[in-house]
């Protein structure tokens, strides 16, 4: 079991040295360019799954960073009803990476997980110095999260395989945008060992 966090102001029970955000993933896809999007989404969200079963046994958090669709009113379970049960094009998508009870999960208005959301104050509760971003897209929210995270000095992962963008050059160059700039490690999940990143107290 993870060790167990004595401030629990914010009822974080966790402790982890690194965190996996999922940016987006549980998304209806109704929007210009998304049936372009889709099968690189349904690509990644194999990854995606992979690198959340790893996190799961290894006992690092999983924070679903998801927009609000600009749905003032929504709450992050009627957007998982909706994407699960509509006849929507992200159904797929939602259906491969539906959150579990214990997940985390942070609606946000904009591109970036961290702008006007709890991200930030979720993050320190839990101990997270190190984060390992995937979902979509890779261009857009994606890379506004990252940067948000290397401004607030995050260790960054973002794992090729697990993130996805409309256009696939655009998704080679926001990568290697995100790994020359923000210094983010761009190796498969696979490589990551989320048991040692979990300890890391950096």
């Amino acid at each position: 079991m993870p060790k167990q966090n004595p401030d629990l102001h914010g009822n974080v029970p966790d402790t982890s040295g690194v965190a996996v955000l999922l940016i987006d993933v549980i998304n209806d896809l109704e929007f210009p360019g998304a049936d372009r999007l889709l099968p690189h989404a349904l690509a990644a969200a194999d990854g995606i799954a992979a690198l959340k079963r790893r996190a799961r046994a290894a006992n690092v958090p999983v924070v679903y960073v998801n927009d609000n669709f600009g749905r003032w009113r929504s709450d992050f379970t009627a957007v998982v009803d909706h994407c699960l049960h509509d006849d929507c094009r992200g159904r797929p998508l939602a259906e491969r990476l539906r959150p579990d009870e214990d997940d985390y999960f942070v609606l946000k208005p904009k591109h970036s997980g961290f702008y006007s959301t709890v991200l930030d104050l979720l993050l320190k509760h839990l101990g997270a110095r190190a984060l390992v971003l995937a979902g979509l897209t890779a261009d857009n929210c994606v890379l506004f999260t990252a940067a948000d995270a290397y401004l607030r000095d995050y260790k960054l992962y973002v794992p090729a395989d697990c993130v996805a963008s409309i256009d696939p050059e655009d998704n080679r160059r926001a990568l290697a945008h995100m790994q020359r700039v923000l210094k983010a490690d761009t190796r498969p999940a696979a490589e990551l060992d989320l048991r040692n990143l979990r300890q890391d107290k950096q």
